[in-house]
């Protein structure tokens, strides 16, 4: 997730009936994101490191934790892009990212050629040009009219784990998806199972999604489609 206004990777994932971690005043936090960024300096999002060898790693840039952003482990990002650009080609269907930069990279990565959008707050991902749309998911709609209904492949990491933000984010899944036959996947907490499935029809995966920073709640992707013997089998309930 990533994003105060609409992404995928969120500080305030953290449930509301745990203790509260402690907190850093924001001089502090403020030094620790520069030092951080100054670390990260000249690394692009979705960079390589070293030839085009398979194995090597998307290069990430630093967490801007302000803006309530974690990224995945290299498992998740991978698996699950994995699915979506196997989705993609099966249905012949761009791909709508919605606040989850890591799998755009990741999907660029495997595919260079596959058609992704990303619907992001973050303006630093504006460096993907065309591919980047600026999105605030308190307005779900305030989208270029041209993405409306473009896409049978629609993924989404909503920011914040209310019913106010799934009810805005699942908006803009219906303004994006085809009416028909989309494939939608949806990165959140276990806590939103039932929402997911009122607002989306959307229903657990036995694959458990992970954070590179061990975020506390338990996290699920929700799918609207049965996987079979991918993603660890759905949990629909019969």
């Amino acid at each position: 997730m990533a994003g105060g206004e609409g992404e995928d990777e969120n500080i305030s994932n953290i449930d509301g009936e745990e203790e509260d971690p402690p907190l850093l005043s924001s001089r502090a936090l403020e030094a620790l994101q520069e030092f951080l960024n100054e670390q990260n300096k000249g690394k692009g999002f979705g960079a390589i490191d070293g030839d085009d060898d398979d194995d090597d790693e998307v290069d990430l840039m630093a967490e801007d934790w302000r803006l309530s952003q974690f990224w995945y482990e290299r498992e998740t990002a991978e698996t699950v892009s994995m699915e979506i650009r196997n989705l993609s080609l099966s249905l012949s269907s761009p791909v709508a990212c919605v606040s989850c930069p890591t799998l755009y990279a990741y999907l660029k990565k495997k595919d260079p050629n596959i058609s992704v959008q990303l619907l992001e707050y973050d303006k630093r991902f504006e460096q993907y040009g065309s591919d980047f749309t600026f999105y605030d998911y308190n307005h779900p709609e305030e989208l270029p009219k041209l993405l409306k209904h473009a896409y049978q492949v629609v993924v989404a990491d909503p920011p914040y784990l209310s019913m106010e933000c799934l009810e805005k984010v699942a908006q803009t899944i219906s303004f994006l998806a085809q009416p028909a036959n989309s494939c939608l996947l949806l990165l959140t907490g276990e806590v939103q199972k039932e929402r997911a499935a009122e607002l989306l029809s959307l229903y657990p995966c036995g694959f458990r999604p992970r954070h590179s920073s061990k975020l506390g709640n338990e996290f699920r992707l929700f799918t609207n489609y049965n996987p079979e013997d991918r993603l660890g089998g759905w949990e629909r309930p019969r």
